[in-house]
C-alpha cells in the first residue's frame, strides 16, 4: 500500500511506463477529509474510465486554505494512507497548492474526473486535458454524502 504513495517525479515515471504499455491514465483529486461513500463512488467511476487511476490529495495546509481553520479532520498522512488502501487506486500524490493544476500539467492524464458538485467549466486542469485530446468527466453527485454535510450532522 505505501508503494502507491509517490512524489511527483516518481509518479511521472510510472505514468510514462503505463502509457508506453498502452494504458489509459485517469486523474482525480480532492481533500478526502473523512472518507465516505461519495468519495468511493467517484473513485470507482474514475477507475472505470481507464487503466491507471492517479489520485491527488490536498496537503493539510492546502485543506486549511480551502476549508478553514477547523480542517482537515484527518492528517495528510492518514488521508494518503486511506486512499492508497483502496483497491481501485493505483497511485496517490500529495500536493500543497490550492489546486492540482501543476500536477495535472505534469501527469497529462487522458481522463480527468471530478464529482458532480463541480461544473465542467470550473474543473481545474480541464484545459490541459482537453487540449491534449483527452476527456473530462463529471460523476453525478450522491446527495447527502459530502464531508461538510457529515461534519454538520455530527455537530448537530
Amino acid at each position: 500500500m505505501r508503494e502507491k504513495i509517490v512524489d511527483l517525479p516518481r509518479l511521472c515515471e510510472a505514468v510514462a511506463a503505463a502509457r508506453a504499455a498502452g494504458r489509459k491514465v485517469v486523474f482525480t483529486n480532492g481533500c478526502f477529509d473523512l472518507l465516505h461513500r461519495g468519495h468511493l463512488h467517484v473513485l470507482r467511476e474514475a477507475k472505470a474510465r481507464g487503466d491507471l487511476l492517479v489520485v491527488g490529495v490536498n496537503s493539510d495546509r492546502s485543506v486549511r486554505g480551502l476549508k478553514g481553520p477547523g480542517r482537515p479532520i484527518l492528517s495528510e498522512e492518514e488521508r494518503l494512507e486511506l486512499i492508497a488502501a483502496l483497491e481501485m487506486v493505483d497511485y496517490v500524490v500529495l500536493f500543497d497548492a490550492p489546486d492540482p493544476y501543476d500536477v495535472i500539467a505534469a501527469v497529462r492524464p487522458d481522463v480527468l474526473v471530478k464529482g458532480g458538485d463541480w461544473a465542467e467549466s470550473e474543473i481545474v486542469g480541464a484545459d490541459i486535458v482537453i487540449g491534449d485530446g483527452g476527456t473530462v468527466c463529471v460523476v453525478p453527485y450522491l446527495k447527502g454524502f459530502s464531508t461538510s454535510e457529515i461534519i454538520a450532522r455530527i455537530r448537530s
